[in-house]
């Protein structure tokens, strides 16, 4: 068996996970073993119902430059293709669940399954000379599934992802933030002061409007939404009643997350 290569770090700190792709000497291509990795974190951050935040990296100030191509000489036929599509599939619709907002900090490459795990964020911080693309089409010969192509055409729309899948174009950070993909678009020393200020920003927003907002976001992606069940969770909450006292009081408001 091949040595594995590469990790996938976590670190929580005051209820903010930070989550780190680690292989930089591969600009953070990922090995198999460090999405098995990768779906082993999910496994705790879905159970730790305390988060406020959850925040992706790549080590030496890249993101991640797509999936190590080396692991794909195993492949026999295309059914070694469908089960490793499902498995990235499945992943990233894990990412998108998480129990809090989750925030990409990119400095460097995100490229092919890279882009699709910035995607999958809620939140987006870019610089200026990031790289975002998919050229399968001029290396690998692969293909992306239905389920993340429709991801990155709702991340960027459809022309755009047109470009990059069939002209194999790169688009930099300035280009994705105007079309809407990133919260911000700061110059490298910059960048983790910027992750910093959002990070505080979703700790001091109320948890149970944050989780209704991205559930029915994820319910409007999965086709038209059922929403009652999660209103009358939020108006029911003390949270709700904490907000409406604190807003007539002129307070700040204290959220306990219930």
């Amino acid at each position: 068996m091949a040595e594995a290569k590469g990790d996938v770090t976590l670190r929580i700190e005051d209820a903010v996970a930070h989550v780190t792709f680690d292989r930089p000497e591969a600009r953070n291509a990922m090995s198999f073993a460090m999405y098995d990795r990768l779906a082993g974190i999910c496994d705790r951050l879905e159970a730790q119902r305390d988060l406020r935040a959850i925040v992706f990296r790549g080590a030496g100030g890249g993101f991640v430059a797509g999936t190590d191509i080396s692991e794909f000489t195993a492949f026999e036929d295309g059914a070694d293709g469908v089960a490793y599509e499902d498995r990235i599939d499945a992943t990233l619709s894990r990412l998108s669940r998480l129990p809090a907002p989750t925030l990409a900090v990119i400095g460097g490459a995100a490229v092919g399954g890279g882009l699709a795990i910035a995607a999958a964020c809620d939140l987006r911080i870019v610089t200026p000379e990031a790289k975002f693309g998919v050229p399968i089409a001029r290396t690998v010969g692969n293909c992306l599934s239905a389920a993340n192509i429709a991801r990155l055409v709702r991340a960027f729309g459809d022309g755009p992802v047109r470009q990059m899948l069939l002209l194999s174009r790169f688009l930099d950070g300035v280009t994705v933030h105007r079309l809407g993909f990133s919260s911000a678009c700061v110059p490298p020393e910059e960048l983790e002061a910027e992750a910093e200020r959002q990070i505080a920003r979703l700790c001091e927003a109320a948890p149970i409007t944050l989780a209704a907002c991205r559930e029915i976001l994820g319910r409007i992606e999965a086709g038209p939404p059922q929403d009652r069940d999660i209103i009358e969770r939020v108006y029911g909450s003390r949270d709700f009643r904490e907000g409406v006292g604190a807003f007539l009081a002129k307070r700040r408001p204290e959220w306990q997350g219930r």
